[in-house]
């Protein structure tokens, strides 16, 4: 009976193989590979619909929280504002106007002086502006020949107020002879301790910059009798820059005479 079954077996085999059975099932029901081929494309697009759809629920749920955050936060600045301004009419205080106005640099004032550049902006008034780069402290404007003319960090000219470190020790920049890669701090009193690695700020105390911009870190201390010095690296690449902005805080005094007819 085995061997009966065995041989029936590889004849059917044989007539398949000899007559192309499985082709002929291919041809004639090709409807269950389209049917296949369908299903595999409709389940390929359900994920993708399902994964878009779980993707912008996610997203939109996100967006949703980071909204009410920042609602939070312009709500508690109104807020602050409202009470700021309160005050400030309370104790009849007066805000400090600062304006900022973004400048290009033109072009070197000598080709063999790369420390003066001039800008494009006029300029009428002698009062000296502030240099910013950024955060940082790049050098002062002048007015010369009713131009800016900008003497940056490294002109023996660009000198203005600072603070050193966490006592604040001042003092003022001034160009390095020696090096002309980190500029010099003079003037620093001979009693304030000062460390290699402190920080230099401005103070604001010579009008023409604020308190707090970053000017650079000590990298070397002189002693003298009566005073010392710091020598610091600058924060600011001044001479690689295009763009500066200039400071200019407005008095209250001009203010006010602004405003008579």
């Amino acid at each position: 009976m085995n061997k009966l079954v065995l041989l029936l077996f590889f004849t059917l085999l044989s007539l398949s193989y000899i007559f192309k059975i499985d082709r002929l099932i291919v041809e004639k029901f090709n409807f269950i590979n389209s049917f296949k081929e369908s299903y595999q494309d409709n389940a390929n697009a359900f994920q993708e619909f399902r994964d878009k759809y779980f993707y912008q629920a996610q997203s939109i749920e996100d967006y949703k929280k980071e909204n009410e955050i920042l609602k939070k936060y312009q709500f508690l600045y109104t807020k602050n504002q409202y009470d700021y301004d309160q005050l400030l009419k309370i104790n009849k205080i007066q805000e400090d106007i600062n304006k900022f106005e973004l400048v290009k640099v033109l072009s070197y004032v000598k080709f063999d002086d790369f420390s003066k550049v001039w800008l494009n902006k006029d300029k009428t008034s002698e009062k000296i502006l502030a240099l910013i780069d950024n955060d940082f402290t790049a050098g002062i404007v002048v007015k010369s020949n009713n131009r800016s003319l900008a003497l940056l960090n490294g002109n023996e000219k660009a000198n203005y107020a600072v603070f050193i470190g966490k006592n604040n020790a001042p003092g003022i920049v001034h160009k390095n002879e020696d090096d002309e890669k980190y500029l010099k701090i003079k003037y620093i009193p001979i009693w304030m301790k000062i460390s290699i690695g402190d920080e230099v700020i401005s103070s604001g105390m010579d009008n023409i910059f604020y308190k707090g911009l970053k000017v650079g870190k000590v990298i070397k201390i002189n002693k003298m009798p009566d005073m010392q010095e710091a020598i610091i690296q600058a924060y600011s690449q001044v001479r690689e820059k295009r763009y500066f902005y200039t400071y200019e805080k407005i008095e209250k005094e001009i203010l006010e005479t602004n405003k008579k007819p």
